[in-house]
């Protein structure tokens, strides 16, 4: 039964040493797509080589939220450039982050909207990238909601926002904290999330599941979420498996090509 690690970052320095190591951890896991996702220039960039180098890796471009004050229009334009690669699948990482507020909140929601326009006009998805910014995402989201397939990464938060971001036609993607013990909020999005809107992802190297919390996470790692949602649900692993999977080609046409 084959894995999708929709939410990746193998670019990264702290994989130089044995990038190749995992992916053949992945691919031995079950793991036969991945998506390694920009979220500036640089690693849009390096996303697309990725992509362009190993059969089961594919790509996003997009700019997060960090780099709002020093995005350009040309900056812009060559994520739309980058977004018609053949194996870029969506527009992101791009959102809100109030967390580290790294650029003024104002500068966030013009660089946000400016993306989630592209998206519309390129008919691409979008990944977003969301961090105590609930009300204002939601907020933004709806203005370009209509006819946009929205991705949720990394879900943190409760039932309300989940349904919130359902009601806007947005996909829940769980990560590994869903395998915290305490993490009861997200227990119960995993359990009550429909099926047919549920995403996994490790956003490797961040937040490695338990047992390995704390520790530097690869794709390989994504069957533990799958598993820990299987198991809040009550339903067989295989079917958490086969479902993401056929979700993931939904929101993501270009997997399919």
């Amino acid at each position: 039964m084959p894995l999708i690690d929709t939410h990746a970052h193998i670019h990264i320095d702290s994989f130089n040493a044995d990038r190749a190591e995992v992916l053949d951890r992945a691919t031995a896991a079950g793991v036969a797509r991945l998506i390694n996702i920009g979220y500036d220039l640089p690693s849009s960039y390096a996303s697309d080589a990725l992509a362009a180098e190993h059969p089961q890796v594919f790509a996003t471009a997009g700019i997060q939220p960090h780099y709002a004050l020093e995005t350009t229009d040309e900056h812009l334009r060559e994520i739309v450039a980058l977004v018609q690669q053949p194996k870029v699948v969506a527009l992101g990482e791009i959102g809100l982050d109030y967390h580290h507020n790294r650029a003024p909140q104002d500068a966030q929601h013009a660089l946000f909207r400016q993306q989630l326009a592209l998206a519309g006009e390129q008919k691409l998805p979008v990944v977003i990238h969301a961090r105590e910014a609930q009300a204002d995402t939601v907020r933004i989201l709806s203005e370009f909601a209509q006819g946009l397939t929205i991705v949720m990464h990394a879900f943190s938060g409760d039932w309300a926002y989940a349904t919130a971001c359902l009601e806007l036609g947005a996909y829940i993607s769980l990560a590994g904290p869903v395998t915290f013990p305490k993490a009861t909020e997200l227990h119960e999005v995993a359990q009550r999330v429909p099926l047919d809107r549920l995403l996994i992802e490790t956003d490797c190297p961040y937040l490695s599941p338990h047992p390995h919390r704390g520790k530097r996470n690869e794709p390989a790692r994504v069957h533990f979420v799958a598993e820990r949602i299987a198991a809040l649900r009550g339903i067989p692993y295989d079917d958490v498996v086969q479902t993401t999977w056929d979700n993931a080609h939904r929101v993501f046409p270009k997997l399919n090509a």
